[in-house]
């Protein structure tokens, strides 16, 4: 392991750090001006995979993994969003995989190219509840933009409850979407409600 080349591996640390710039496009269509970035998505959504998985009785950790290497992507593609996607395809996300990591050790690309692949099939458990957390993340997302003012939002949220398709997962959106963003500072706070 010690004589592996790591050139390419740590090229591609620089390059998912261009995630924390790259701004999810969708919102700017409900007015946000500046939206969160792919990155700051991809985190909370990992968050979130491991809750949903841990309730559903998955593997957290391989569900969270997946979560993290869901969109990475788009450090290439950029994000399309879904209205984009009408007109150019955001290219397939396991061949964009194959090629970020061509020149990485045979362990690691396997292991990366294994991670997309899972969570573009849509059939393990870990992959199901991987993309519930993606859905969830937009609509918790979209209740933030609306609290701030942006009305437009309303429709990712209803959107994104539509399609989470686990149990927990539709319970957990049922119970947000019954909270507003602030009332957990309220709760670890001791405020009445």
């Amino acid at each position: 392991m010690a004589d592996q080349d790591l050139t390419e591996v740590a090229h591609f640390l620089w390059e998912a750090g261009t995630l924390k710039s790259a701004r999810r496009t969708g919102w700017w269509m409900a007015g946000v001006r500046d939206p969160e970035s792919v990155a700051e998505h991809a985190w909370r959504t990992s968050v979130i995979a491991s809750v949903i998985a841990t309730l559903e009785g998955a593997d957290a950790a391989r569900t969270a993994h997946m979560a993290v290497w869901h969109d990475s992507q788009e450090t290439r593609t950029g994000d399309v969003n879904h209205l984009g996607k009408k007109y150019a395809s955001p290219g397939d996300a396991q061949a964009v995989t194959a090629d970020q990591t061509v020149g990485m050790p045979e362990v690691l690309r396997t292991a990366v190219r294994a991670v997309v692949a899972e969570y573009e099939a849509k059939e393990t458990p870990e992959a199901i509840c991987a993309r519930d957390a993606d859905k969830l993340e937009c609509m918790l997302q979209g209740l933030e933009y609306k609290a701030q003012g942006y009305e437009s939002a309303q429709r990712w949220v209803d959107n994104s409850r539509a399609r989470i398709e686990t149990e927990s997962g539709k319970r957990l959106a049922d119970q947000i979407l019954a909270q507003a963003p602030l009332d957990w500072l309220r709760s670890a706070m001791g405020e009445k409600g």
